[in-house]
């Protein structure tokens, strides 16, 4: 679980996100939603760790991410909107690099790792530089290296990108079988017709306000005039520029 609370953030005088609270409870996909510079990547920077918050407290599974970083830290498996890391060392170095620096136990590795890149398609490029690999498949080998340690808690950054479509359908139907073992799931995406169809949650951020946080079914319930997410995005979004 993820718990936001009053979350705040400055650079200089400049706010970029205001007082937001919400909640990625557990055995559920939260959907972080918003247009380019709404916020979301400073939110998702403040729960990981990478940035400290101006003002709030962000919580991983009731760990302070502020006072508690490392206990915190061990809590999720974190995949950045970049996988252009760690180049120069193969597929296969980089998992058990991630799994050492997590303390993730020797046994059951070989067993994730095999079937992990089985379902990903680059089982056969394990033993390649990260550098040789298209972005898809550095996508694919970020994604393991942030699971290898069996998190509790997904956060992922535009994880689709990248990705070919057969293993986009099988990261959801991974992040779908985490949270049906009563884990959460928290990843931010452009393409609202897979929040829309994956989610059960929805966070909806528009210049650093929080618009919306709460079921989708709720937020279909009081736009009944629209049809889809991303008409009632739309609308939200601009009945909030326009009134500002």
């Amino acid at each position: 679980m993820i718990q936001v609370q009053h979350f705040t953030k400055k650079f200089g005088e400049k706010t970029v996100v205001s007082d937001i609270s919400f909640t990625a409870r557990d055995g559920a996909i939260t959907g972080f939603i918003g247009h380019n510079g709404a916020g979301k990547s400073t939110t998702i920077k403040a729960i990981t760790g990478v940035i400290r918050p101006t003002e709030g407290t962000i919580l991983i599974n009731g760990v302070d991410i502020v006072k508690d970083p490392l206990k915190a830290k061990r809590q999720f498996g974190y995949v950045s909107d970049s996988p252009d890391h760690f180049l120069r060392l193969t597929g296969l170095e980089y998992l058990h690099f991630m799994a050492d620096i997590y303390d993730a136990p020797t046994d059951g590795r070989a067993e994730f790792i095999e079937g992990y890149a089985k379902r990903f398609g680059i089982y056969d490029a394990l033993n390649s530089s990260i550098l040789s690999y298209s972005h898809g498949m550095r996508q694919k080998i970020m994604i393991m290296g942030a699971l290898i340690h069996d998190p509790s808690v997904w956060i992922l950054d535009e994880p689709m990108t990248g990705l070919d479509p057969q293993s986009a359908f099988e990261l959801k139907q991974m992040m779908r079988e985490h949270v049906e073992k009563g884990n959460s799931v928290f990843f931010s995406t452009h393409v609202l017709e897979v929040a829309e169809k994956l989610c059960d949650e929805i966070c909806i951020i528009k210049s650093g306000e929080l618009l919306y946080s709460g079921t989708l079914d709720d937020l279909k319930a009081t736009h009944k005039s629209q049809a889809s997410l991303e008409n009632i995005f739309l609308e939200l979004t601009e009945t909030i520029e326009s009134e500002g």
